[in-house]
């Protein structure tokens, strides 16, 4: 019987605003992949979906109640030994969740390529319009995957603007030099069939990527 792939998926714990919970990340990276196996994956022969990660680096969140962050190097840590520690499977993709674990996905990409440990590691895509976080984006997968979770009444807009140079003071000073509200996007108008319309286009651009892993690794 030919050994499975580990797909390992990455959420997070962080403020969303006031109106989205906590894990709200890891929903929804736990749907987009649960879509994507039921496309490829339905007897559950190919892959091995293992416990999301759901605290991951989130520093960038710091000065926010309620969040939890283990940082870029420890999450790249965990990672990479995760991965040693499957060398029974065909290999491992990481699917990550969350826009704050970039730095520690550059880590583990080098360390593994550096130890032959075959890998993938895939994110949600970019799509023109969107915002990057408890925006409109966010809050409409929500209401879509777990509306009795949204506060809608508390939504509030926050910051809005070029996204490269709202990521660059991100980068420079975290979420609060950019939003005090914690909130990047419009959150106002977000609506569930927007949602849906979103979980699809997620989980069908990591299904292109889970059947074309499932064929080449060998």
């Amino acid at each position: 019987m030919t050994s499975p792939i580990v797909l390992l998926a990455l959420g997070s714990w962080e403020q969303h605003g006031a109106h989205l919970p906590f894990d709200t990340d890891t929903v929804i990276i736990e749907a987009v992949v649960d879509a994507a196996i039921r496309t490829v994956d339905p007897e559950n022969t190919q892959f091995s979906v293992v416990p999301t990660i759901g605290v991951t680096a989130s520093d960038e969140h710091n000065g926010f109640a309620g969040t939890l962050s283990i940082g870029t190097h420890a999450l790249s840590d965990a990672i990479v030994s995760i991965a040693r520690s499957a060398s029974w499977a065909r290999g491992i993709c990481i699917v990550n969740g969350h826009g704050g674990n970039a730095d520690a996905l550059k880590l583990v990409h080098s360390a593994l390529d550096y130890e032959n440990i075959r890998h993938s590691i895939w994110s949600l895509p970019y799509y023109e319009g969107a915002d990057m976080h408890a925006g409109h984006t966010e809050t409409s997968l929500m209401l879509h995957l777990a509306p009795g979770t949204v506060r809608m009444d508390l939504a509030e807009v926050g910051a809005v603007g070029d996204s490269e140079m709202l990521i660059e003071r991100m980068r420079a000073g975290g979420i609060k030099e950019v939003s005090s509200n914690g909130v990047v996007g419009d959150p106002t108008n977000a609506n569930a069939a927007h949602g849906a319309t979103m979980l699809s286009f997620y989980a069908d651009h990591l299904t292109k990527l889970l059947l074309q892993i499932q064929t080449s690794w060998t």
